[in-house]
């Protein structure tokens, strides 16, 4: 059997780095390489090191960080590694004796922004290397500069690099040493990630007894600081083709960035980097003017925002002269619902969720003007938002789906019986409330928090964002679905759907650490700028313990609140008050309060808090005296719950489908799209597939796994493809319409004719309400053939998504 060898880093990573930082950059002679930036400066390492964060450097500390700063670089040596076959290679600490050919994997424990480097004397042979977020060397779409993300080193001096982008940096956990040829041994040292960072300190911090939920916290803030580029936020790591700003994905990366590292500078710097675009979505266009307004809320920088007024007025008036005809949304979200990011991105549940999205940017920038006192902008807008929602509400809301019911919430519309009723129904829809990607998920959180649900908020981020942590991931990715932990194993390639090749660190999902500090830790400003601000945290029977500090242009707020013990305590800093601090009741009577050991009285209560008000500058020791419980409320969790969970593989039958499927109609891919086969059975009115294109391997064969024709003995290889390696055409939709609800069983074939390593994944959802009807499935080892047979009552939608291998195959489906 062969022998895996792993072998761990030091577990004083931190001193580890600083003597590897040191003797990379003494290093003289032939080894020496030119590097695009300076090793870390202007800093040092702290003692205390974050368990929580899986940022490497967390605990470095620059001395006065600046949005002008240049990049800096530190380098870091595997964590672990795996090689295969293991007589190939002899590794002995930093360096390793190249034996003969094979792979050696390397894990660099999270994901970094950087590129390789080792360093040898005498290599001998072809070597290449190879990068990922994922436990597989990455594949990208056409376009990006190296798609395949595995190359040649080029050679400087004694020293190689892996150069994949002329910006050099990508994604990078894993990595691989690839030998294909060995003419002698050879000795290799110092394979390392030269890694890049923006400066930036940690300012902001979050700590519940929910150890799930501060992982959560610290990954999103270090997703963003990955993409913290010289002049502005990046919205991915890797280097897809479409590397570049996006203007409505800075929105809640912005808003993550400003709550964990107080960058405020860099934040401006990137509102007025992206001023002048909107990446032809008009979404992002309302996603850019709540960016700014969210900058001047928490900045009270008045010039800044004055300077804007302008630009966002623009953007605002265009919103209002196209609101009764829309024009093309382009993109609202890579949810199904929400038209599935650019195929379908005018469906009506988009255009209700847009039209909101309007009247809440509308009513802030309203509200944000007055404090100019600007009352006539002021006016203006607040009569563009209410004859609007007045016009909305006109329509009601019974259509509403999740995303734009979110918007209903976020835009501030007073919560009638209709809506009421609606947020009952989707926001304790465990599956339901779940969009696609974090980015529209960070939106439906804030929804959930105006409306009163924020227990099952937390459900909803432990669902998604901790999905994801369970995925194995560092980073928060583009899309996730928490069925993916089924059917997927930990760090191994992702689903690719309609946003491509799917990106693993996409700083659009760290919206979420906002929202835990904003809505757990409880702190916001009341006044723009933290002048004044409220303090109420948000504590359950399961969380009952929070800790945290949020960065303000005035100081550093720090609050912690625990409804066991009863302490609590609270930083204020100089020249600031805080207008309102909520003492959590947690399901308890509260018998007494002393604040600085005096004992002090309410200023008032309802049945979640006991409030101080108008606390000024300084530090309080709070103890609160717990009684007995108050009444119970029901908190139950919700349950998932899917339409469809029973599915059926079957690896046997090949290609001899007709005494075991088909009974009442099949439909098989022909040739080419005119020669496909469609036998409809009476219940179904139709059958389309979009977006695929036919492959054709053979048009007459006996081998047994080719699909049987209906009325002959022969046999053909066909099959409906994805159009990889061709940008978001990594997946392609089938649907199938019906009138009755009558069941029946749906069966796909799928079929790897080559046998090149097809992996794929199944999404199915009713094809009218395009609400998600079943877990995700995944369909590999195909190469013989494989059927994947489920039961449906309805109209559907089948999505065919690629994993790995060169595109995803579907060779016919039946009806029985």
């Amino acid at each position: 059997m062969e022998r895996i060898l792993r072998k761990k880093v030091n577990a004083i990573f931190a001193n580890q780095l600083l003597v590897f930082t040191f003797c990379l950059w003494s290093l003289t002679g032939k080894g020496q390489i030119k590097e695009p930036y300076l090793p870390l400066h202007d800093g040092a390492f702290k003692a205390v090191r974050v368990k929580n964060s899986p940022d490497p450097i967390i605990n470095y500390h620059w001395n006065n960080p600046k949005s002008d700063d240049s990049l800096q670089i530190y380098p870091l040596l595997p964590r672990q590694h795996i090689a295969r076959p293991s007589r190939a290679f002899r590794i002995e600490k930093s360096a390793m004796t190249i034996l003969g050919t094979g792979d050696v994997q390397f894990d660099f424990g999270q994901v970094n922004a950087g590129w390789l480097e080792f360093d040898s004397d005498d290599l001998q042979g072809e070597v290449l290397l190879s990068i990922s977020e994922y436990n597989e060397p990455a594949v990208l779409n056409a376009g990006a500069q190296h798609p395949v993300k595995t190359l040649k080193p080029v050679r400087y001096g004694n020293t190689y690099r892996l150069e994949l982008n002329h910006q050099l940096y990508e994604g990078v956990r894993f990595a691989w040493l690839h030998v294909k040829t060995f003419n002698k041994p050879w000795k290799l040292t110092n394979f390392r990630l030269i890694c890049q960072t923006k400066p930036v300190n940690y300012l902001g911090s979050f700590s519940c007894n929910n150890t799930l939920l501060n992982r959560i916290w610290y990954t999103g803030a270090y997703t963003v600081k990955l993409n913290l580029l010289q002049d502005y936020l990046g919205a991915i790591l890797m280097e897809r083709s479409d590397r570049h700003s996006w203007t409505g994905d800075a929105y809640p990366s912005q808003a993550a960035s400003l709550v964990a590292f107080g960058n405020f500078d860099f934040v401006r710097k990137n509102i007025a980097f992206t001023s002048s675009q909107d990446n032809g979505i008009p979404a992002y266009s309302m996603y850019w003017v709540l960016g700014l307004l969210d900058y001047f809320t928490y900045t009270g920088d008045t010039t800044f925002f004055k300077n804007y007024l302008d630009n966002a007025t623009k953007r605002l008036d265009k919103a209002f002269q196209q609101f009764d005809t829309l024009p093309n949304l382009s993109f609202m979200g890579w949810d199904e619902r929400l038209g599935a990011g650019f195929e379908r991105p005018n469906i009506a549940e988009s255009q209700r969720a847009y039209r909101w999205l309007c009247i809440n940017a509308w009513s802030k920038f309203s509200q944000n003007v007055l404090t100019l006192g600007d009352t006539a902008l002021a006016a203006k807008y607040s009569r563009y938002a209410a004859a609007k929602k007045q016009q909305l509400v006109a329509n009601q809301f019974a259509n509403y789906g999740v995303h734009a019911l979110a918007e209903v919430f976020n835009a501030g519309l007073d919560q009638s019986a209709s809506i009421q009723e609606l947020a009952k129904k989707w926001f304790h829809d465990r599956n339901g409330r779940l969009s696609y990607s974090p980015f529209n998920q960070y939106f439906i959180l804030q929804g959930m928090a105006h409306a009163g649900y924020k227990n099952e908020a937390i459900t909803t981020i432990i669902d998604q964002w901790g999905g994801q942590v369970r995925y194995g991931g560092t980073t928060f990715f583009e899309v996730f679905r928490p069925s993916w932990n089924e059917v997927l194993a930990p760090n191994s390639a992702p689903i690719n759907n309609q946003c491509g090749y799917t990106s693993l660190t996409h700083p659009w999902g760290a919206g979420v650490s906002r929202w835990l500090s904003d809505e757990i830790l409880g702190i916001r400003p009341v006044s723009v700028g933290f002048k004044t601000f409220s303090i109420i945290p948000f504590l359950t029977k399961s969380i009952f313990s929070v800790k945290g500090s949020v960065p303000t242009p005035w100081g550093i707020i720090m609050a912690s609140f625990n409804s066991v013990t009863g302490d609590c305590e609270v930083r204020i800093p100089a020249g600031t008050t805080a207008a309102r601090l909520g003492l959590p009741k947690n399901g308890k009577y509260i018998n007494r309060i002393t604040v600085n050991n005096q004992m002090v009285r309410l200023a008032a209560e309802d049945e979640q808090y006991a409030y101080l008000q108008n606390l000024s500058t300084g530090s309080y020791v709070i103890k609160v005296s717990y009684g007995k419980a108050l009444p119970s409320v029901n908190t139950q969790t919700d349950k998932w719950q899917y339409a469809v969970t029973d599915f059926t593989v079957d690896s046997i039958t090949g290609g001899n489908w007709k005494n075991r499927y088909g009974k009442d109609g099949y439909f098989f891919a022909g040739s080419r799209s005119e020669d496909n086969t469609l036998k409809k059975p009476a219940y179904v009115d139709s059958v389309r597939v979009i977006r695929a294109i036919n492959q054709s391997w053979e048009n007459r064969t006996t081998d047994p796994r080719a699909l049987q024709q209906d009325e002959t003995k022969a046999r053909g290889a066909s099959a409906f493809i994805t159009q990889d390696p061709k940008a978001t055409l990594q997946t392609f939709t089938l649907d199938i319409f019906k009138h009755t609800r009558e069941p029946y069983y749906l069966t796909l074939y799928f079929l790897d004719w080559d046998r090149k390593g097809r992996r794929s994944a199944i999404e199915l959802f009713d094809a009218e309400t395009l609400e998600l009807l079943a877990p995700v499935q995944v369909i590999d080892n195909y190469g013989n053939g494989k059927y994947l047979r489920f039961k449906v009552d309805r109209s559907v939608r089948v999505r065919v998504n690629h994993v790995r291998g060169p595109n995803a195959a579907l060779a016919g489906l039946f009806f029985n």
